[in-house]
């Protein structure tokens, strides 16, 4: 799993992989496009468009991504509402949540992640090859709880 370092305000965060981060979106921080990063991109804030990332990304507890997102390595601790290529691995972390299909050669999901789409795992090549492109669901989680 990632390892993970003190925020400052106590709470543990994932450590990109790769090379030094390179760029951050912050928590108040709203960027609507596309958005090319050569390295490490960490989103504490929230995004939407499409990004692509030449290393890592991580989206943090407190980030939004409602967006393709294209990478070499994804670190999930946030939302995600959209399609995931990751040529290596995708880690979805404890209270993630991920509304998308995803493509990559490794998975780890943790216990208390949310995870609605399809999946397509296995060699780079196919980690390469894409899903069909369906549109994130809109709908919010039923509990099971429900009473008749």
């Amino acid at each position: 799993m990632a390892l993970f370092e003190k925020h400052p305000e106590g709470e543990e965060v994932p450590v990109t992989r790769g090379d030094k981060l390179n760029t951050v979106i912050g928590k108040d921080s709203v960027f609507n496009g596309t958005l090319e990063v050569t390295g490490t991109l960490r989103i504490d804030g929230t995004i939407k468009g499409e990004v692509t990332v030449s290393d890592t990304v991580s989206v943090g507890a407190t980030g939004t991504v409602e967006a393709t997102v294209k990478t070499k390595n994804a670190i999930i601790s946030g939302t995600i509402r959209g399609n995931i290529h990751a040529t290596e691995k995708i880690e979805l972390q404890a209270k993630s949540v991920i509304y998308g299909d995803i493509v990559t050669k490794a998975l780890a999901i943790e216990q208390g992640s949310v995870f609605q789409g399809h999946c397509n795992m296995g060699t780079k090549e196919s980690a390469q090859s894409s899903l069909p492109i369906t549109p994130a669901p809109k709908a919010a989680i039923v509990s099971a709880d429900k009473k008749k």
